[in-house]
């Protein structure tokens, strides 16, 4: 338990020494997505499962970011799992478990028409995020066998990680929008990534969305207008990956120099309710990986 509130401790810490502004910020709306592949391809390996909420803050939302950085943050907090194929016993090529951590802050404004978001994280690995004990616990209060592969995971580590995305809205016509990105990503990972989400329907239209990092899916942190309505999305990107301390140079899985993501989803908005459905198709991300894999993203918002 210990090591799980450490990292906790110094993220208060850090947040706490941010210089507080001269006027009043509001929370403007929480985001939150739900990822694993349980409700992908039921496989429980590699990307197997991952957390992110954000919290957003700012002067006021009218439809549209900002046009200077620091009027709106997002403070996210996130957690992935990544694992080998097997749990007990995994081929020796396979990529080592991997527990992962983090906490950052991210600003959202816009640019000569473009959405730029700017943030880091601190990302914590290994045993001191407690993510592999509770795992251990989880399997055995449901009588699983151990994962005996949390022995060898990727140890503790702190990453300072810094993320850059600029976006530009593209309206096709009242029902559908595009919206082509890119990425670069320096920390726990390293990469530029270069991709596209198309929108058919009314999500986003002047909603605050943010991307999750793991499956790229967005999902929505502020809300503008509320329109009763069926929304789908369609997205994709390919990655340069120049670096991974998940994927270690000393490893016998050999980090892949490509990646890509394709990805659908569904959104429900209600009266008093909304849902979103999504799936991601990832690439391998190691060499010897044998082939993609299916995880299933869900967000659920009950208004009373």
């Amino acid at each position: 338990m210990l090591n799980f509130v450490k990292p906790l401790l110094i993220a208060a810490a850090l947040l706490s020494a941010l210089p507080a502004s001269g006027e009043d910020r509001v929370t403007l709306g929480w985001g939150r997505l739900f990822s694993n592949d349980a409700i992908g391809d039921g496989k429980d390996r590699w990307r197997t499962g991952g957390y992110q909420v954000s919290r957003v803050r700012g002067l006021g939302w009218n439809g549209s970011l900002p046009d200077a950085p620091g009027e709106l943050l997002e403070f996210r907090a996130s957690g992935q799992l990544l694992a080998p194929e097997d749990l007990v016993s995994p081929p020796l090529t396979d990529r080592r478990y991997a527990a992962m951590l983090s906490f950052g802050m991210h600003t959202h404004y816009d640019w000569r028409g473009n959405d730029v978001s700017l943030g880091a994280d601190l990302v914590f690995t290994g045993p001191q995020t407690g993510i592999s004990n509770f795992q251990k616990w989880i399997h055995n209060m449901i009588g699983l066998p151990k994962p005996l592969v949390v022995d060898h995971q990727i140890g503790n580590g702190i990453y300072p990680t810094f993320v850059a995305e600029f976006g530009r809205n593209m309206a096709v016509n009242d029902r559908i929008s595009l919206r082509p990105f890119v990425e670069a990503q320096a920390g726990v990972e390293s990469l530029v990534r270069v991709g596209g989400d198309l929108v058919i329907g009314t999500l986003g239209r002047d909603d605050l969305m943010l991307r999750d990092g793991a499956t790229g899916q967005r999902y929505r942190a502020v809300e503008g207008t509320r329109d009763q309505s069926l929304s789908f999305v369609l997205g994709g990107d390919l990655a340069q990956v120049f670096d991974s301390a998940l994927l270690p140079e000393n490893g016998l899985a050999t980090r892949s120099e490509d990646r890509s993501r394709l990805r659908a989803g569904v959104h429900w908005q209600g009266q008093k309710a909304s849902a979103f459905y999504g799936v991601t198709y990832f690439s391998p991300e190691f060499d010897q990986q044998p082939t993609g894999q299916l995880v299933g993203s869900l967000n659920l918002n009950l208004k009373f």
